[in-house]
C-alpha cells in the first residue's frame, strides 16, 4: 500500500472508529491500526518520514493527530499503547512552532464532535 493509499484508509478507518459500535467497530479499530502499523514501518527510525527533513507526507498526516482523542475515547484504545512511533513522531512534529500553532487542541476537535453529531 502506498502513502496515498494508506492515508485515505486511515481516513476511512477513523471515521468508523468513532460513528460504528460492535463488530463495525472492532473491524474499523483492525483497519485503523493496520494502516498506522504500516506508517510506523515507513518512518522506521527516522525522525520525519522524509528522514531528517518535515515535508508533504508529514503536512498531510500530522492533521490526523487532533482527531487522537476521538479515536481513543469513541474507540476505547489508547494510541500511545498501540502506536508509539507516531505518538512519538507526532510529539516530534508538534515541536515546530507552525505545526503547534496551526492545529486544533484535541479536546475541542472531541467537543466539536460531540456538539455536530449529537453525541455523548
Amino acid at each position: 500500500m502506498n502513502k496515498c493509499e494508506c492515508k485515505m484508509q486511515v481516513y476511512d478507518a477513523s471515521r468508523r472508529v468513532w460513528t460504528r459500535k460492535g463488530e463495525e467497530q472492532e473491524e474499523a479499530r483492525k483497519d485503523f491500526f493496520e494502516s498506522f502499523k504500516t506508517l510506523e514501518g515507513e518512518l522506521g527510525e527516522k525522525p520525519y518520514f522524509g528522514g531528517e527533513t518535515f515535508g508533504f507526507v508529514d503536512i498531510s498526516l500530522i492533521t490526523f493527530y487532533s482527531w487522537f482523542y476521538v479515536y481513543e475515547i469513541f474507540g476505547k484504545f489508547s494510541m500511545e499503547e498501540e502506536c508509539p512511533k507516531i505518538i512519538e513522531w507526532a510529539k516530534k512534529c508538534l515541536q515546530k512552532e507552525s505545526v503547534a500553532k496551526s492545529l486544533p487542541d484535541q479536546k475541542k476537535v472531541y467537543e466539536s464532535v460531540l456538539e455536530w453529531y449529537g453525541l455523548e
